[in-house]
């Protein structure tokens, strides 16, 4: 995978990432600051009701004023938001956040409002809910009391039991603080509960509803929801623009079928598939590159051969008019050049065919280049011994000779080259040879008429020869120079032409990596 692909999704995962975290710490702060606050006014609201209802509540319970500022205020007296005072005329228990912790406010039945500030809310309320019931049952009788503890428990919406069975005792520690302070808080089975000792000794237990949780089954839901659904909508819109660049290609797909080999799929840096579009457009070009080889070969093919099958056919009509042997044989003779000429152009169409169809299986090996170039000239030097062809070894480049190539196939383009200029030449032809550490490169060059320079990409193009010849004297079929390119293009170089400083001819050269990069296609 792309470094820079791998970059990009993992920004977008840790943006992601990040993004989910806001959310569920916005989510998980705004919800629980509407639930802590429903729960402290909820909570203390039987206690501040049971005080609210009995006019001389401060009087009454005088120890609450000691321990948690309990007071009853004029509203005048006290600096209020209009929020709060609107509430408070509505008959509702305000809790108000304080720096030490909440202060609970409730109008009372003189019209006064009673204030409470606690400190540790779910503690204190407890014990002095704790401490009112122990008042009120201390002042009863012990028959009397199995009423009045149903009287507190629904309007104080505590569970309240008397402990008469030993294994109904809290642990020893608990009964140590207990007999040291005659209450104590406790955490009993799944809820808080404050024990009490009345002053005739009987213990008497008070549960509590839950305290404040956090994290209650009911935000975690709330939580992973959103997160699914955060999740869900980042995978739609991600697979979404994978679908959609995956139909874009279908699309293409489609239409190329249709044989519009001209279309492509766009792509883009921002596109997650766009080494596939990439893959997919070389496909395609090399496709039609394919079919138009394909139609100009059938095209060439069939003007190239209609010659020497004519003369064949002319040929076989004289043998039937030959008077003597030596006519016979002179026509014979011409057969036979002309399907040797038949036999060679088809080993060039079938080479040609399978260099453009995706190259022959190379088995790149190290061999010298040096030796090639100088078998070539030799083996050319005997075919045209009229001509001089000299191979010139650039200095120093004997240490460089081993390449990585496909030995035959090399020795094939120098040897087209070599032999085309021979061709063309008047009298001379030089091969140089200039190999370095990175590259090799070995140059042609002939003293013959030239190329033209509008025409030097052209003398490559399959079937094109620039005379417009069909004669045999001429030579070649067009498809050697075209077989040349395709070689160099496996190697991963480039043939090219040029005009001959030297000589005044054409200059044909072929440039190569010396050594195959480790990713090379072979």
């Amino acid at each position: 995978m792309p470094l820079k692909l791998f970059l990009k999704l993992y920004l977008r995962l840790a943006g992601l990432t990040g993004l989910v975290v806001l959310v569920c710490i916005a989510l998980f702060s705004g919800v629980n600051s509407v639930r802590e606050q429903v729960w402290q006014e909820e909570f203390p609201e039987p206690l501040m009701r049971w005080l609210a209802a009995d006019p001389a509540s401060v009087e009454r319970y005088d120890w609450l004023s000691s321990h948690y500022d309990f007071q009853v205020l004029e509203p005048d007296e006290m600096t209020l938001s209009d929020i709060t005072r609107e509430r408070l005329g509505y008959g509702q228990l305000v809790a108000v956040k304080t720096d030490l912790g909440i202060t609970l406010l409730v109008v009372g039945t003189s019209g006064g409002i009673l204030k409470l500030n606690l400190t540790e809310p779910y503690r204190q309320i407890t014990q002095a809910v704790a401490l009112i019931i122990r008042w009120h049952l201390d002042l009863v009788e012990s028959q009397e009391r199995a009423g009045v503890i149903d009287e507190l428990s629904k309007s104080l919406h505590v569970g309240i039991r008397p402990v008469k069975d030993a294994s109904a005792l809290p642990s020893t520690d608990v009964l140590e603080r207990l007999a040291e302070s005659g209450m104590v808080f406790f955490q009993g089975e799944g809820n808080a509960r404050v024990m009490v000792r009345l002053s005739s000794g009987e213990l008497i237990e008070v549960s509590f509803p839950d305290a404040y949780d956090p994290w209650a089954w009911q935000v975690l839901f709330l939580l992973v929801a959103v997160v699914g659904a955060v999740l869900a909508v980042a995978l739609f819109l991600a697979v979404r623009e994978v679908d959609n660049n995956l139909r874009s290609v279908e699309s293409v797909a489609i239409r190329i079928a249709r044989g519009e080999l001209g279309a492509r799929v766009e792509g883009g840096d921002s596109n997650l598939v766009s080494r596939l579009a990439k893959s997919f457009n070389g496909m395609a070009e090399h496709i039609q590159r394919l079919v138009q080889v394909q139609r100009e070969m059938i095209h060439a093919v069939s003007h190239e051969l209609r010659t020497p099958v004519a003369r064949i056919r002319f040929g076989v009509q004289m043998i039937e008019e030959c008077q003597d042997q030596e006519a016979l044989h002179k026509q014979l003779d011409g057969i036979d050049g002309d399907i040797q000429e038949l036999d060679e152009l088809i080993d060039e169409i079938l080479t040609y065919a399978r260099l453009e169809q995706g190259g022959p299986v190379f088995s790149l090996q190290e061999e010298s280049v040096v030796d090639l170039v100088n078998q070539v000239v030799s083996e050319q030097q005997l075919i045209r011994p009229a001509l001089s062809i000299e191979a010139d070894i650039d200095e120093g480049s004997e240490q460089w000779a081993l390449s990585d190539i496909e030995p035959r196939y090399i020795h094939r383009a120098i040897q087209n080259l070599v032999g085309n200029a021979g061709r063309y030449a008047n009298g001379r032809v030089v091969v140089h040879c200039h190999l370095d550490e990175d590259n090799c490169r070995v140059d042609v060059e002939d003293d013959g008429p030239g190329i033209p320079e509008e025409d030097w990409e052209k003398v490559f193009t399959a079937f094109a020869r620039l005379d417009d010849s069909r004669t045999r004297t001429s030579g070649g079929y067009g498809l050697g120079l075209s077989i040349v390119r395709r070689i160099l293009y496996w190697h991963g170089g480039q043939a090219f032409v040029g005009r001959s400083e030297s000589l005044g001819g054409a200059r044909f050269s072929l440039v190569w990596p010396r050594k195959k990069a480790d990713d090379a296609i072979v």
